[in-house]
């Protein structure tokens, strides 16, 4: 998957957006980074939300 990624940013380069409607369409391979980037921030927020809000205590089900 490194490979495919590692990949597409070469492309990016060799191949830029012929039409950008917006500044950041203008550099090259800035949406690769921009997706991988924000991927790997989504998957690190889904895991803090999941621990903080969704784990329970050790002895939450224990009515001892």
């Amino acid at each position: 998957m490194m490979a495919q990624i590692l990949a597409l940013f070469v492309l990016g380069f060799i191949f830029p957006n012929p039409h950008p409607h917006f500044w950041w369409q203008k550099i090259p391979a800035f949406d690769i980074f921009f997706g991988f980037l924000v991927s790997i921030l989504l998957i690190v927020f889904a895991k803090w939300l999941a621990h903080n809000w969704l784990l329970k205590d050790k002895d939450y089900y224990n009515h001892d």
